[in-house]
């Protein structure tokens, strides 16, 4: 009887110890996790600012024309819708209610 209570007590002192360390390594990724969130929104955010720089310029007609620079920030549009493919929704990370 007293072995039985040694080896269950053994047994659930080794499930703490465990259970424990496990949800520090869940905290830690989930720290990490929030930080890489928060690293792709101000991509994202980055991306859509410059679309939005780009597309008053665009309505302007400024750099329209054959030169240099309108072949220039023709290529700048290009890369532009290239970077909006990686744009994030605007409720990505946000917890769902």
């Amino acid at each position: 009887m007293v072995t039985t209570v040694i080896i269950l007590s053994l047994i659930l002192i080794a499930a703490v110890i465990a259970i424990r360390n496990l949800m520090i390594k869940v905290e830690r990724y989930e720290d990490i996790t929030v930080d890489q969130t928060r690293y792709l929104q101000n991509i994202s955010n980055t991306i859509r600012d410059s679309q939005k720089h780009l597309k008053s310029l665009d309505e302007k007609g400024v750099f329209q024309g054959e030169d240099e620079v309108g072949y220039f920030f023709n290529q700048m549009i290009n890369v532009q819708k290239e970077l909006d493919q990686y744009m994030l929704p605007e409720n990505y990370g946000k917890k769902e209610e």
